[in-house]
């Protein structure tokens, strides 16, 4: 048995497809992400959902669904953008399909009756994994995006927060991720040869500059559009760090420039640390569990900040597997909803 499961979000669609064998033991995992601004490009996600599983597609027995792309500004409200979003994909498929909500998978119909319950519910999907490693521990999600922050205690997600409006309340969710954050929403001020300089609030950077530049993320990693609309080099991304303090490469040094990223650096995991903390002691747990793109880069250097236990997710699921991990969780959710007796 095939079940695809799919995190579409604002910026990436990712995607797991994982074979079962007739006991419901995993025999491998196929995975693919693919950039696709839903802002201006919510009319091709149809066409995306085919691209990403290529010749799979009439292999698939069923497919779970996640989202958190319904925020984005090409719809009006978040119901608009859970029905649209489940709409197109309903066009796509001739095998069940599951919608991911904060009580569990759904299936269309009921979708129809609740779509506010299924908007920005894939943390659902990644408390499961994170569940299998420990019964009690908070699962950090680096994303390109987002941070999820998760209390999990005999294993089941114990979230304060269900939708993204309260989780920003509670801790569970920081607006700070590994490649799509604009600068000046981490810092406000940069040090510099003995000097704070004031930063522009521009969008001329975003944190993919930053970790490329320190070598955190690699060039493949870059998935997502640069503010200028220039390449993904070192050289492009130092051009762009340089200014947001209104600078350029004829002012500002190499050297100049890796010391404002590491500054800058230092603050997201900061930034990441104070929420952690704020779950922790609320919840009263000391381990982190941690996936996404920035498990290691992030995640693990915030729970280390705060002195926390750490394991990555990467010790029951491959690195790039990891970094799509709601889309997994959402196959293997799938698999039970549709196969409880396995």
């Amino acid at each position: 048995m095939k079940i695809a499961g799919f995190d579409i979000g604002g910026a990436n669609t990712d995607m797991a497809i994982i074979d079962f064998d007739d006991s419901g033991n995993i025999n491998s995992i196929k995975i693919d992400f693919k950039y696709l601004p839903m802002w201006i490009k919510n009319n091709e996600l149809g066409e995306a959902l085919k691209i990403l599983l290529k010749s799979d597609i009439n292999e698939i027995d069923a497919v779970g669904i996640t989202m958190t792309a319904e925020l984005v500004d090409a719809y009006e409200t978040k119901k608009n953008g859970v029905l649209d979003i489940a709409g197109k994909a309903m066009d796509v498929f001739k095998v069940p399909v599951g919608f991911l909500s904060i009580n569990g998978l759904i299936d269309y119909p009921h979708l129809l009756d609740y779509p506010e319950n299924v908007a920005a519910a894939n943390w659902i999907a990644t408390s499961k994994i994170a569940s299998e490693i420990s019964d009690e521990c908070i699962l950090i999600d680096v994303g390109s995006t987002t941070t999820d922050i998760i209390p999990i205690k005999d294993g089941m997600e114990c979230a304060r927060g269900r939708s993204d409006l309260e989780r920003l309340g509670t801790g569970e969710l920081v607006y700070t991720g590994t490649l799509r954050t604009n600068l000046a929403t981490i810092v406000q001020k940069i040090p510099l040869d003995d000097q704070w300089y004031r930063v522009s609030s521009e969008l001329f950077s975003i944190t993919a500059d930053v970790h490329r530049v320190l070598n955190n993320i690699k060039m493949e990693d870059y998935s997502c559009d640069t503010p200028d609309g220039a390449g993904i080099n070192i050289e492009d991304c130092m051009r762009r760090l340089s200014r947001l303090i209104c600078g350029d490469l004829d002012v500002l040094t190499p050297l100049d420039i890796k010391d404002i990223s590491l500054y800058i650096y230092q603050e997201q995991i900061k930034q990441i640390a104070e929420a952690l903390e704020e779950v922790s002691d609320r919840e009263n747990i000391s381990n982190v569990v941690a996936t996404g793109l920035g498990m290691e880069i992030l995640a693990k250097k915030a729970a280390e900040y705060l002195r926390m236990d750490y394991v990555g997710m990467d010790s029951i699921l491959t690195k790039e597997e990891c970094v799509v991990a709601p889309a997994v969780g959402t196959a293997l959710l799938m698999k039970d909803y549709i196969s409880p007796d396995f």
